[in-house]
């Protein structure tokens, strides 16, 4: 396997997606070929690392995918120089019972791939202090090398002096140390960050954090630190695509689609058909399957209701074929929507769901569903893995439930999803079929 390092640190907020996105730009303008992944669900970060590397980001879980899916994606950087892989939340958060292969911690994924974790640490109010929480982390699990850390906003060059002090006497390296930004922090929204391309001006952020990197960092110690395990023999990770010919909404409504799907329906012969339905075009009328992947249909709920070119062809698709929608997608499905405001907006009434961002109430974490049901080329008691984060609150759900849905620790969820006909919708979205 190409050698990698996982880019990780002790909590969400420290600053590790720009300095993962800094990075992954800083290697590939020196002439190196940076395979980028993101450990976890997350649906939003492999955008950025996309624009950052030039090349598509895959998610690795452990909870979610059985170990030859984990190591047949990772074997996507098997041409590149360098793979870069950006943890989630703390190095070391994971669910308390293990899923597919393990617990979904950004450390499982780094232990699994022989991937040293290079820590980012927010020194912010402390100095010598932040190398107990470096010393904690080296020895929590002997299993997972950390090589080493970058301390992120440093005050002022006394502040590094005495944080180094700190790491030296615990014999902690420090790849570099980055002076305090308030222009780098990248504009969040309730399910994370703004997607990437909302930024008119992403490129040219992210060449200015490669060049603050470079300015701050020792990129070949961090490359001379890269190392993998090796790859066991079986490593396929495809799985059978929903549909030979898939309608995919894609724009800004409906983008949460995890690259490692599209690019397995795509390897495993499935044709995949995109079509905006904020720009109230219709789904390719030759199409097999249509699939509303989430996003934020709240934020566009208006010029959704008004698309009635969209809503009219996506009922007649309706009629003898099936459509799918995870999350946004679902809701987009249902007979209305309710925004942060109170605004009722009409949606596609092609199931009886009724959601609302008036009353907000999060929902985050695995799922694992048993489908009741069968749903775009899944057979009735086929199990699924998958993912939910959203804010919104269910008021009507009239049809009959999907799927029978638990959480990571095994408790049943109220978030069933439901169907009408050949018209289905979770709010989680798929990772991987059980196998």
């Amino acid at each position: 396997m190409t050698p990698g390092v996982m880019i990780a640190a002790p909590a969400s907020g420290t600053g590790k997606t720009t300095v993962m996105l800094g990075l992954l730009r800083a290697f590939r303008d020196a002439g190196l070929c940076v395979q980028p992944f993101k450990s976890g669900p997350d649906y939003i970060d492999p955008a950025f690392h996309r624009a950052a590397s030039g090349r598509p980001s895959f998610n690795l879980d452990s909870w979610a995918m059985a170990e030859p899916m984990l190591h047949g994606l990772a074997a996507e950087g098997r041409d590149a120089d360098l793979v870069l892989a950006e943890g989630s939340m703390g190095l070391f958060d994971g669910v308390a019972k293990p899923g597919a292969t393990g617990n979904g911690a950004s450390a499982d994924v780094a232990r699994r791939m022989g991937w040293p974790v290079v820590l980012v640490i927010d020194v912010s109010g402390q100095a010598q202090s932040a190398a107990a929480t470096a010393l904690g982390f080296a020895r929590y699990d002997p299993a997972v090398q950390v090589a080493g850390v970058i301390l992120n906003r440093v005050a002022s060059p006394r502040h590094e002096r005495l944080a180094r002090s700190g790491m030296a006497a615990v014999g902690i390296r420090v790849f570099g140390a980055l002076p305090r930004r308030g222009d780098l922090k990248l504009p969040e929204r309730h399910l994370g960050l703004v997607q990437a391309s909302e930024h008119p001006d992403l490129d040219a952020r992210i060449a200015d954090y490669a060049v603050f990197l470079r300015e701050h960092v020792d990129l070949t110690a961090i490359r001379e630190a890269a190392t993998s395990a090796a790859a066991p023999a079986a490593a396929a990770h495809r799985f059978a695509p929903p549909a030979q010919r898939i309608a995919l909404a894609q724009d800004a409504a409906f983008s949460f689609a995890y690259p490692h799907m599209l690019a397995g329906w795509r390897s495993a012969g499935a044709e995949i058909l995109p079509f905006s339905p904020l720009a109230d075009e219709a789904p390719d009328a030759a199409a097999d399957l249509v699939w509303l992947p989430g996003g934020y249909p709240e934020l566009h709920a208006g010029r959704l209701a008004a698309a009635t070119r969209f809503r009219t062809a996506l009922a007649e698709h309706a009629r003898t074929r099936p459509v799918h929608g995870e999350c946004g997608g679902y809701m987009a499905l249902g007979d209305g929507l309710i925004d942060a405001d109170g605004t009722r907006h009409r949606m596609a009434g092609l199931l009886g769901l009724v959601t609302s961002y008036a009353q907000r109430r999060m929902h985050l974490g695995y799922r694992y569903a048993t489908l009741l049901a069968p749903v775009a080329g899944a057979a009735a008691g086929t199990a699924q893995r998958g993912h939910e984060f959203h804010y919104s609150t269910i008021l009507e759900q009239p049809d009959a439930p999907l799927a029978h849905v638990v959480d990571a620790e095994g408790t049943p969820v109220a978030e069933t999803g439901s169907y009408r006909g050949q018209v289905s919708g979770t709010f989680f979205h798929l990772i991987a079929p059980e196998r």
